[in-house]
């Protein structure tokens, strides 16, 4: 990947680019109920729960993270409240970017057309994008797309909207499970790991590593 120039670079938002607060929204409200390594289980549990409410036909998101709480505080015996619900959806607008994110994001952005696929509602996104301080060519969110990252429908959305193939785009995330799995099994050949710590390394889907997105302008020859 030494010298490829992609058409765009794609990127997974939340968790690569903002820095994602689920496991601290959940601490918020079940902190005082539950000790630390029960804390810890409901967290795991959260995340995994929030993965598989989005595997069928897509819904709200804020149905999304109301099952998805709902069903963990069940496993976990925890008291489920529709407002905590609420909460944890009303959240997601006002989170910001990772510290390395506006920087790292300027060097290239005047060189390449940058493009968001998140796994969003229309009403939240912008006031993330907002706050990451770099020009976007294209957001695009589940809501538009009618499905959500991991599902191949949601990035064949974005090639049909960007008018190109795989072979085109450079995708950027955090994530194997959300992204870089689908990337790799649909022909995303230029992808990039951002190790955000909270997925290990999995070689096989073939990727350049960075720790940071200050690393992503050496990728590409910047």
């Amino acid at each position: 990947m030494a010298s490829f120039r992609p058409k765009y670079i794609t990127f997974d938002c939340y968790g690569t680019l903002i820095h994602f607060q689920m496991a601290e929204a959940a601490r918020d409200l079940y902190g005082s109920r539950l000790d630390e390594p029960r804390m810890q289980e409901f967290i795991k549990n959260f995340s995994a729960y929030r993965l598989d409410e989005i595997m069928g036909d897509w819904k709200p998101y804020a149905d999304v993270v109301h099952s998805a709480l709902e069903r963990t505080c069940k496993r976990n015996g925890v008291a489920f409240s529709d407002d905590d619900a609420r909460m944890v959806y009303e959240r997601v607008p006002t989170w910001g970017p990772h510290a390395d994110v506006p920087a790292g994001l300027a060097k290239v952005a005047k060189e390449i057309p940058l493009v968001i696929l998140s796994n969003a509602m229309n009403a939240q996104i912008m006031s993330n994008v907002e706050k990451l301080g770099a020009p976007f060519h294209a957001v695009y969110t589940a809501e538009q797309a009618q499905a959500y990252k991991p599902r191949f429908k949601a990035f064949e959305y974005m090639f049909d909207r960007l008018g190109c193939g795989p072979e085109d785009v450079l995708h950027c995330s955090s994530s194997f499970r959300y992204d870089l799995m689908s990337a790799h099994d649909l022909g995303i050949k230029n992808k990039v790991w951002v190790n955000r710590g909270h997925e290990p390394a999995n070689p096989y889907y073939g990727y350049v590593e960075i720790s940071d997105i200050s690393g992503l302008a050496g990728v590409v020859g910047l």
